[in-house]
């Protein structure tokens, strides 16, 4: 699995990390999601095996400055979508 930076948020005053996960497959990748925000992180592997689509939840994510402790609600949302 790789972790790619995606960007980064202020969320009570500190820097809040989101990242992009790419799991390694033999036919296609799947994709997910990370946040890191002072010493927690939530991940979320396997959404989507459109790395676009994830790429685009993360850096939304970031925009909006979503916390570990929310991480499960705005992916669960995302996948109603």
């Amino acid at each position: 699995m790789r972790k790619l930076f995606v960007g980064e948020a202020r969320c009570r005053a500190l820097p809040a990390r989101y990242y992009l996960l790419e799991e390694d497959a033999e036919d296609c990748g799947a994709y997910g999601v990370q946040v890191e925000l002072a010493g927690e992180e939530a991940s979320v592997r396997d959404l989507s095996p459109s790395r676009q689509r994830v790429l685009e939840l993360a850096e939304a994510m970031a925009r909006g400055a979503v916390t570990p402790a929310a991480l499960r609600d705005v992916v669960d949302d995302w996948l109603l979508e």
